[in-house]
């Protein structure tokens, strides 16, 4: 499962990664004034010195842009400082060629370089350059004659400013984005955890028994037949069973297991500081009564963890029943809730019955016992 996560993350992020540089491409639509005026000057090696600037201004920026998102969707991190001043320095001396060529109309390089610094830099040091970007635009047109250009400064700064709210919104998404992928991770090594440790305790116990009643089945074949024989019954019983258990186990709630079940209550029982007293084998149950067991222990302590305040709780199974037992407040836990109606219509369903007494004053004994052999 967590292999095809992995593949589907592998292809989601390049497609996101696309649609973020497709937007960037969009507003590239607004370099198109450095291009025209680049052709209206074709005639003069400055008019294709313009043409090649802005080509390779509009294709660093949006390279620096779709790095630097995925940059900071996989790993969270800007740029190193050297990193961005290069790319910074580099769109820098192309805008300048840009106008140098082709005049005025270069200018419209300003607001993709303080977007860059903004997306590059910290917030500070990325809020000042946008800043020295503005100023320069005014600066530059005034020294060359060009006129009033404080509208393409005040766009300049808009950008930077916009630039900057649509990066810290992207930065909290992608915040969120890694925690999930992160709590997911953790879910699923425990799941893996929780998988091997049922699955240590039901083959654990279950394939000891199985190997030692191997044994003792082949020694007895020459010496009494018909025991050899039981033993090999039960052999095949207690495999068919274990089998059951670890399907039930891989299957999660979509099945019970009786073994799982014992070793939940266990680590349930000393979680809440409650003494725990349960079987190591649930060898002798027999296949039919398997699951209505495992729904008495799990109901049982249930209700003991959650209600009942004992200190400690008895778990007992055989060949006809399963109990549970505890030393709390037992008339308090007598209260028919759903779970032990569905206990009892489970029992019913199995040919079974299920009797609740009070075996001290302040205990409380929930036991299923087959009616067949009561």
């Amino acid at each position: 499962m967590s292999q095809t996560t992995d593949r589907e993350d592998s292809v989601a992020l390049p497609r996101r990664n696309r649609f973020g540089v497709l937007f960037a491409a969009v507003w590239m639509v607004f370099l198109g004034g450095p291009l025209i005026e680049g052709w209206n000057l074709r005639d003069e090696l400055r008019g294709w010195t313009g043409i090649l600037a802005t080509v390779a201004f509009s294709a660093l920026y949006l390279y620096t842009f779709a790095t630097t998102q995925q940059r900071r969707r996989m790993t969270m991190t800007r740029p190193t400082i050297r990193e961005a001043a290069l790319a910074l320095a580099a769109l820098t001396a192309l805008a300048a060629v840009m106008i140098v060529s082709v005049g005025p109309t270069g200018l419209a390089a300003a607001p993709y370089l303080a977007v860059t610094a903004v997306t590059l830099l910290p917030t500070v040091a990325g809020g000042i350059l946008a800043l020295v970007f503005a100023a320069s635009v005014e600066i530059v047109s005034l020294s060359s004659g060009w006129g009033n250009y404080s509208g393409l400064s005040l766009g300049v700064c808009a950008a930077a400013f916009a630039t900057w709210g649509i990066m810290s919104l992207i930065s909290r998404n992608f915040a969120i984005l890694h925690e999930r992928e992160e709590q997911e991770q953790r879910a699923i090594m425990e799941e893996r955890t929780r998988m091997a440790r049922d699955l240590h305790d039901i083959l654990g116990h279950s394939l000891t028994v199985i190997t030692i009643k191997a044994e003792l089945a082949n020694r007895l074949l020459d010496v009494d037949i018909e025991r050899a024989r039981n033993e090999l019954d039960d052999l095949e019983r207690l495999s068919r069973d274990a089998l059951a258990d670890v399907r039930s186990a891989v299957e999660g709630f979509r099945g019970i297991s009786l073994p799982v079940e014992i070793a939940r209550a266990r680590e349930a029982l000393r979680a809440a500081g409650i003494e725990d007293d349960v079987p190591s084998s649930t060898d002798m149950v027999p296949t039919r009564l398997r699951e209505l067991f495992a729904w008495t222990i799990r109901e049982g302590v249930t209700n003991v963890v959650r209600h009942s305040g004992a200190t400690h709780c008895r778990i007992t199974v055989d060949e006809n029943s399963a109990s549970v037992v505890d030393d709390g407040r037992g008339a308090e836990s007598t209260s028919s809730g759903n779970g032990l109606i569905g206990l009892r219509e489970r029992a019913g369903a199995s040919g079974a019955r299920v009797i609740i007494t009070h075996p001290q004053p302040q205990g409380f004994a929930l036991q299923v016992v087959e009616q067949e052999t009561e």
